[in-house]
Parts: structure tokens; sequence; C-alpha cells
């Protein structure tokens, strides 16, 4: 009889000391988590609520660009057809030449990029290492002219095309050159301005060691400099690039034939007008020039982080 009170006893005693245990490994595991949430868990809840906010509308563009009837009034977030007829309309309608927009798009956005990061970097190189009369009076010019919106240029600016025209029609209004001089104008100064910041952070002792060794001030620029700016380089063309890329403004006010216009100038004027737009169109040309804009960010991911972080420390 005692040994089976001693055995019932010892029974209970285990399970009640496995009870504690248990109570214990799983207050333990609910101390973690509320630890981890309080320590980090506001920051995947507001890096949560910020991507929610981010991917809301590009699914919305891309679901309503395969939807069977979409407008504005009456969108979803999940339609309630699916169709790739508007994918098929910027593809097959000889009326809407769209890949011809979309290439002109790219061939203006890429020129314009490349040229900006040439002359800007040329233009940053003589402001960060070359000492010159009126350098400081050039950069506060810089500045202030950036000040200014864009638009108050435009109405001068097509004057100044439009009697280029009459010279040199190759570059005046209505063509890809003339726009494209536009671009560079209107950004090489702000463009400068970054890469000058970049070239700041450079240790001027490597100009100094190169010098000994007899390098020009271009040889320098070339094998030193330049490519250790390259990550705000490739900064410069991907802003410069998208920029150019979304324009409409400027590419309306230049263009006039139907095929030297640009992605946002042709889906504007033929598929929206005071009363209407066919919007599913314009999702769908939407998904097809945001996609390279994606692979771009995604391919220079490390070289954008990395030229907008160092460019901003100094030492």
């Amino acid at each position: 009889m005692s040994q089976l009170l001693f055995l019932h006893s010892f029974l209970l005693f285990q399970l009640f000391h496995l009870d504690i245990q248990s109570d214990w490994k799983e207050y333990m595991a609910t101390s973690k988590v509320l630890n981890w949430a309080k320590e980090y868990g506001w920051r995947h809840l507001i890096a949560l609520i910020f991507a929610t906010f981010a991917v809301y509308p590009i699914l919305f563009v891309a679901t309503n660009s395969v939807a069977d009837f979409a407008n504005l009034t009456n969108s979803k977030l999940i339609p309630d057809g699916f169709t790739l007829k508007h994918y098929k309309l910027l593809s097959n309608d000889p009326l809407v030449p769209y890949y011809k927009w979309l290439f002109n798009t790219y061939k203006v956005a890429i020129i314009a990029g490349f040229f900006n990061v040439f002359l800007g970097t040329l233009a940053a190189y003589a402001f960060s290492r070359l000492k010159f009369k009126g350098r400081r009076a050039s950069l506060l010019t810089l500045v202030i002219v950036q000040m200014f919106p864009s638009f108050l240029a435009f109405v001068a600016i097509y004057l100044l095309f439009f009697q280029i025209s009459d010279v040199a029609p190759f570059m005046g209004l209505g063509t890809h050159i003339g726009l494209i001089l536009v671009y560079l104008g209107g950004s090489i100064g702000f463009n400068s301005w970054l890469i000058k910041g970049f070239m700041d952070t450079i240790s001027p002792s490597l100009d100094e060691a190169a010098k000994v060794d007899g390098a020009t001030d271009f040889q320098i620029f070339r094998r030193i400099i330049a490519p250790l700016s390259r990550p705000i380089l490739v900064v410069i063309f991907v802003i410069t690039f998208i920029g150019i890329y979304s324009d409409f403004i400027l590419a309306a006010i230049f263009l006039k034939d139907k095929n030297l216009w640009t992605v946002a100038v042709g889906i504007n004027t033929v598929f929206v007008d005071d009363f209407n737009a066919d919007w599913g169109v314009i999702a769908a040309s939407s998904v097809i020039a945001a996609t390279p804009i994606a692979v771009l960010f995604i391919f220079f991911q490390k070289q954008i982080t990395g030229g907008l972080t160092a460019g901003s420390v100094k030492g």
C-alpha cells in the first residue's frame, strides 16, 4: 500500500514538474517573442505598412492591364474577367506604333543619360580639383539657376529652337537631337554638384602622388578619379534615365511627328482625351514601360546605394 502511495505521489510530482517545465518554456518563448516585438517588431510593422502602400498601386495597375473591362471608376484589384487584348492592341495595331515610341524613348534617354554623366563628370572634376578664377562664382551660379522651376524656361526654349530650326533643321524643333540638348542643359548643373560632392571625398593625396610620377590632370581624371567615382556615376545615369524616360511635357512641346513620339506622348495623345481615357491600354503600356526601370534598379542596386551614401559623408 505504501509503495502504491509512493508511486502515486511520484507520478503526481513528475506531472507537476513537467507542467512547471512546460509553463516555464512557454513563458520563456513568449518572453522572447515579446522582447523581439518590442525591440525589432515595430520596425517590421512600419516596413510592412510602407511596402503595402508601395506594392498596392503596382498590383492595381498590373491586374487592370489584363482586365476585360477597366476604367478609373469601376476598377478593382482583382478584376472580374481577364484578357490580353490591351497588350495585343499595343503590339498589332498599325495606328499605334507603340514599340517605335518605346525605341524612341530608349534612344533619347540613353544618349542624354550618357552625355549627362560624361559632361557632368568633367565639370565636377574641374570644380573639385582645379583652381581657376571664377570657380566659386560659377558654383553659386549653378545653385541659383537650379532653384528656378524648369517650366519657366519652356517658352524661351521653344522660341530658341524654333529659330535654330531655320539654321540647323537636324537639331531644331521636332527632332530628337534638339530634345536631347534641352535635357542636357537642364540637368548638368545639378548632376555636377552631386558628382563634385562625391569627388571631394576622394583623398587629394592620390592626385599628389600621381603628379609626382609625372601624370597630367587628364590622366589623373581618367585613371584615378573617374574609376573611383563609378558608384555616383551609376546613380547619375539611373536618375537621369528615369527622369527622361518618364518625361511628358518637354517631349510633347518638342515632338510633333507621330513616328518621333516617346511613350508618354504617344499614349497620352492617342488614348486620352478631355472626356475619356482607355485605362486598360494605359495600364498595359505602364507595365511594359516600367519593367526596364525595375530591372535597372535591381541590376544597379548596390551601386545606387553605395553612390548615394558614400557621397553624403566627407572625410
